[in-house]
C-alpha cells in the first residue's frame, strides 16, 4: 500500500492544533515569475478586502492562533501586557517576544494552472502593503472585481545568504476578466473556501501549557523569537512605547510633587489610552 504523505502531513497538523480538516489549499509558490488573479473573500469587510489572522510563535510551534482577537481570554495577551505595564526594560524585552504576527491572506487562482482550482495566498507585512496600494490606486480601481479586475505577476527570488525569499508584486497593465465563460467564473467565486475553517483555536489551558512549558525550559533562550530584539536581548530599533510608559509613570508621580503643575486626571487617562494604542499598533506590527 502507498503512503499519501501529505495525508499524513495535514493529520499531524490537525492532532497538533494547526489546522482543522479542511478543503483549503494553500497556494506555495515555486520561484520564478507567476501570473495569478486574486478573489473576494466572501465574508471580507468593505474596509479590507484581505483577511488576517494572528499567531504566536513561541518554542517549536509552527503558530498558534490567538484567541484575544476574536475577543476570547488569552494567557499569552494577559502576560504580554503585564510586562510591558511593569516598566521594566527585561520584561519588556520578553513582552516583545510574546507579541503575535499578523498573516494576511488572499484567495486566487494561478493562470495556466486552473485545473488546480482556488487556492489561498498567505503574505506578509510588504506584499499586503503594496496590494493595499494597488487598491488605493485611482487608475487601477478595484482590482479583485471578477469583470474589470487585474492579473498580478508575482515573482519570487532567493539572495543568497538569506534565509526568505523576496518577493515581489506588479500589477498587470490592462483590465481582465476572471473568466471568458461567466459561468466558470461565477464557479470560482463560489469555490471560495472559508478561511476560518482551517485554523483550530486552542482553549485557553492548552495555550497556557504552552506557555509554560516554554517558559520552564528557557524561553526566549531556547528558540528564535523571530522579534525586534538580538538573542542578548538587547533592543535592536528605539520603541515608541517606552517613551509612552515613561510618560504614564511620570504623569502620576508628578501628582505627588507640589513644586511642578498637576496633570488633570483626563490627561493621564489621555496617556493611558494613548498607550493602550500604541500596544495594539505594536501587535500588528
Amino acid at each position: 500500500m502507498a503512503i499519501d504523505l501529505e495525508a499524513i502531513r495535514r493529520k499531524v497538523a490537525e492532532l497538533s492544533g494547526i489546522r482543522k480538516t479542511s478543503s483549503v489549499q494553500m497556494w506555495k509558490a515555486d520561484l520564478g515569475e507567476h501570473k495569478v488573479r486574486l478573489l473576494p473573500w466572501k465574508n471580507a469587510t468593505p474596509d479590507n478586502p484581505f483577511l488576517e489572522k494572528y499567531f504566536y510563535y513561541i518554542g517549536t510551534n509552527s503558530g498558534i492562533l490567538t484567541p484575544h482577537q476574536f475577543g476570547k481570554p488569552d494567557p499569552i495577551h494577559e502576560l504580554s501586557r503585564s510586562l510591558w505595564a511593569s516598566g521594566k526594560p527585561d520584561d519588556r524585552t520578553l513582552a516583545k517576544k510574546l507579541m503575535p504576527k499578523r498573516r494576511s491572506y488572499s484567495p486566487l487562482i494561478v493562470r495556466g494552472q486552473e485545473d488546480k482550482g482556488v487556492q489561498v495566498w498567505s503574505f506578509g507585512k510588504i506584499v499586503y502593503q503594496r496590494l493595499l496600494g494597488f487598491l488605493l490606486d485611482e487608475d487601477l480601481g478595484d482590482i479583485l472585481d471578477p469583470q474589470t479586475g487585474f492579473d498580478l505577476k508575482v515573482t519570487l527570488s532567493k539572495q543568497p545568504g538569506k534565509q526568505f525569499n523576496d518577493t515581489v508584486v506588479d500589477c498587470k497593465p490592462r483590465s481582465s476578466k476572471l473568466h471568458d465563460d461567466p459561468k466558470q467564473a461565477l464557479a470560482l467565486l463560489d469555490a471560495v473556501p472559508n478561511l476560518d475553517d482551517m485554523y483550530r483555536l486552542k482553549t485557553y489551558e492548552e495555550i497556557e501549557t504552552i506557555l509554560k512549558n516554554w517558559m520552564d525550559t528557557g524561553g526566549p533562550e531556547s528558540s528564535d523569537s523571530n522579534g525586534t530584539y538580538s538573542a542578548g536581548g538587547s533592543e535592536t530599533k528605539s520603541d515608541a512605547l517606552d517613551d509612552l510608559v515613561k510618560e504614564v509613570s511620570t504623569s502620576s508621580d508628578s501628582e505627588d510633587k507640589p513644586k511642578k503643575s498637576k496633570k488633570t486626571s483626563d490627561e493621564v487617562s489621555s496617556k493611558k489610552q494613548s498607550l493602550d494604542e500604541a500596544f495594539s499598533d505594536l501587535m500588528k506590527d
